[in-house]
């Protein structure tokens, strides 16, 4: 009886899911994960951009010298095409583009030896994150 009502329940989450992803204007999300990258790194750059207009955005990443805001432009302009298929026939001009929300957070670590004196083996993490970016208008109410 109770893996019925869990089946029913997670179907009716994924449903839920996909109404929300095809209902039309909002806000739309870009998602870059195990970005090879210390999220410490990302996160120096990713915070340029936070409540930023796209097209100052866009412009701030295109000159910060760093690897990781090759990245994060990238990402932008994904969440951008996201936002323009979501909403369709509207500029984004008219609309006011900003980044409304950015997160980083950590991703998996691969773990290896570098090795050290007298024979021992120093450990060392390579991090890598997963970065959220959602991108809205500011015409609509928020």
């Amino acid at each position: 009886m109770e893996a019925t009502q869990k089946v029913k329940k997670s179907v009716r989450i994924a449903q839920l899911k996909t109404e929300q992803k095809a209902q039309q204007g909002g806000a739309s999300v870009a998602k870059l994960n195990n970005c090879p990258t210390s999220p410490r790194k990302m996160r120096l750059v990713v915070d340029l951009i936070r409540g930023v207009n796209v097209v100052k955005a866009l412009s701030i990443l295109k000159f910060t010298n760093k690897e990781a805001a090759i990245r994060v432009e990238k990402l932008l302009l994904s969440a951008i095409k996201n936002w323009e298929a979501k909403n369709e026939g509207k500029s984004i001009d008219d609309s006011n583009l900003y980044v409304k929300e950015v997160s980083v957070g950590g991703g998996r670590q691969l773990k290896r030896l570098r090795p050290a004196p007298q024979g021992r083996g120093y450990r060392i993490r390579k991090r890598s994150n997963h970065v959220t970016l959602i991108v809205d208008s500011k015409t609509e109410i928020n």
